[in-house]
């Protein structure tokens, strides 16, 4: 088993590298995109499993009926963030593979349908949106919605869907396809240090902390920035500057976490004041009160900073995930097929299967990630702890869907 990870591994790590900052950009619908979609279609067609893509641009390997319902469901995605790393997502879909080749090696039977997943889009880094496969699946995303969708460049999802191939007039959601799924467990690189501080290779997730994504937009007076004395500036850039650091003070106030990761800035001159200044606020909470209390104290705090500058904002709320407790009785499941001795943890990082959960039965396996650093290069778990992580997997789907 060990072997064929680790080949797996080792075909899929060229795609989408860059060979400068040695991260990922495997965007959505992309050529980096298409060769990951060509090597998972590749990995299912080698183990005899049927292949198909679903309306929403998902991928499946089914073994077994999948009419049949009740299938046990695995898999992650393979897109990434910009300059990403090389475990989030693609650990979660190389090890389901892995896991299948360890059931075969141990000659089970399969009493229910099985499925292999990569969920398109999930990282949102081309169009702003988290878990858009899922989303469109779940109808948690309108097809309407999803044709508002633009990248950076202003080309739209159904655009950017067709060049890759595939039919944007198709999506929507996909009710009779989550019916037949009796429970999906994803496994997923930790986003976090708790496994490492507590020694453990394999976790599950209790929960998802609820979270979301704001659009600050700032809007002053392009200007000369040599000529053009303080007094008379309206400069959106101190207003997104200010608003930065109170998005610092209230995540801490309240032991949360915001972040202001992505900017752009109109007309992005060096010697020019700006007129525009675009900002993307991400911020997540252990509970939905404590949430809603940072984002109002950043919003509070924007709205201070632009007055004071002579700047209009506008608040825009791009995307948001209410808490996710997984399901219970599934979660206590996987504790006693893996011994009772894999440590139970929360999250603050959104997934697949938290956007499932609302049709489908789900749970999340976590493998140790010893610098606790995601969406980078220096993402990494060990060698050793992935073995540990399929054979995890593996344990709970025999127990889940074998005989």
């Amino acid at each position: 088993m060990s072997d064929t990870f680790h080949a797996m591994w080792r075909s899929l790590a060229p795609i989408g590298r860059s060979a400068a900052t040695g991260g990922y950009r495997r965007f959505a619908w992309t050529g980096a995109d298409a060769d990951c979609r060509l090597w998972f279609r590749m990995q299912a067609e080698a183990r005899r499993l049927e292949y198909e893509v679903d309306r929403n641009g998902n991928q499946w390997a089914w073994l077994g009926d999948p009419a049949a319902g009740d299938a046990v469901v695995t898999g992650s995605h393979l897109d990434s963030v910009p300059d990403g790393g090389a475990f989030d997502g693609p650990l979660g879909v190389v090890s389901a593979f892995a896991a299948l080749d360890e059931l075969r090696s141990r000659e089970v039977r399969f009493r229910r349908p099985f499925a292999i997943v990569n969920f398109g889009d999930e990282e949102g880094a081309r169009f702003g949106l988290a878990c858009v496969g899922s989303r469109l699946a779940a109808g948690q995303l309108t097809k309407e919605a999803a044709y508002e969708l633009r990248d950076a460049d202003g080309v739209t999802l159904p655009r950017a869907m067709e060049a890759a191939g595939y039919d944007p007039d198709a999506i929507g959601p996909d009710p009779q396809r989550l019916a037949r799924i009796g429970a999906f467990v994803e496994l997923h690189v930790e986003q976090g240090r708790a496994l490492d501080l507590s020694g453990d290779p394999v976790g599950i997730a209790s929960a998802i902390w609820p979270h979301g994504r704001w659009r600050y937009d700032f809007r002053g007076e392009a200007n000369h920035a040599g000529t053009t004395r303080l007094a008379d500036r309206r400069d959106p850039m101190l207003s997104y500057a200010e608003t930065v650091l109170a998005a610092r003070r209230e995540a801490e106030l309240a032991g949360a976490v915001a972040t202001f990761g992505k900017v752009s800035v109109e007309p992005n001159g060096v010697n020019a004041i700006p007129s525009a200044v675009r900002g993307w606020l991400d911020s997540r909470a252990a509970d939905q009160a404590t949430l809603d209390r940072v984002v109002a104290g950043v919003e509070a705090a924007a709205r201070e900073a632009a007055d004071r500058q002579g700047v209009d904002l506008a608040v825009v709320r791009e995307s948001f995930t209410p808490v996710v407790e997984f399901a219970h009785a599934l979660r206590d499941e996987l504790g006693k097929l893996l011994g009772g001795g894999a440590p139970v943890l929360g999250t603050g990082a959104g997934h697949d299967a938290g956007i499932l959960s609302a049709a489908v039965p789900t749970a999340m396996l976590f493998v140790r990630n010893p610098t606790g650093v995601s969406h980078s290069p220096a993402e990494h778990a060990g060698e050793d702890d992935c073995v540990a992580g399929v054979l995890a997997l593996a344990d709970v789907l025999e127990g889940l869907a074998c005989a």
